[in-house]
């Protein structure tokens, strides 16, 4: 299964959902389901999900997974004709953390997260934010945050066939390495 993965990681604003989108609009489907984890709790955000939700146009199935990511995956991701973008991991975490989920919780989640991204019939493709290269955060939310993110990251990069880190709109291919001397 490990081929039908694909993960996209960047920083904000990096341009890893305009590149998700572009890998998913490559891969031939016979429903496009976006699965989406951001909440849209003021008018900047609800801005941000209308300005998204445009940008991928018509021809999207959208559900809403901003607290039970793995059972929406599970459900959604049966019928191997289906192309799952799941966009984003990091959020899902935010949300479950703002909702005041235990971190060990959240962490023994994690397995059925990437278990269920890696064995959908159809393609994924997964977008989180790669929030290990900056500062520490200075408050334990923050820390909990970044960590559990990070678990997160390095459990669905096992399980993909590709990974992708996007800075400045430029992806890199992390996974398959790239052949030695090219």
């Amino acid at each position: 299964m490990l081929d039908k993965l694909t993960f996209v990681i960047g920083g904000c604003r990096s341009g890893k959902s305009r590149f998700a989108l572009e890998t998913a609009l490559r891969i031939t489907a016979e429903r496009r389901i976006f699965v989406a984890t951001a909440v849209a709790f003021d008018d900047e955000m609800r801005s941000r999900v209308e300005r998204h939700r445009q940008e991928r146009g018509p021809g999207w199935v959208t559900v809403e997974a901003p607290d039970d990511l793995p059972a929406a995956i599970e459900r959604h991701g049966s019928a191997a004709g289906d192309l799952l973008l799941v966009d984003s991991l990091g959020m899902w975490v935010s949300n479950r953390l703002v909702r005041g989920a235990d971190p060990a919780r959240i962490e023994a989640e994690i397995p059925r997260l990437a278990r269920a991204l890696a064995t959908a019939a159809g393609p994924v493709v997964a977008v989180a934010d790669e929030v290990g290269l900056g500062l520490v955060p200075d408050t334990a939310l923050g820390r909990a945050f970044r960590d559990l993110a990070g678990l997160l990251n390095q459990a669905v990069a096992a399980a993909a066939g590709r990974v992708v880190l996007v800075a400045a709109g430029l992806p890199l291919t992390l996974k398959p390495a790239p052949e030695a001397g090219r």
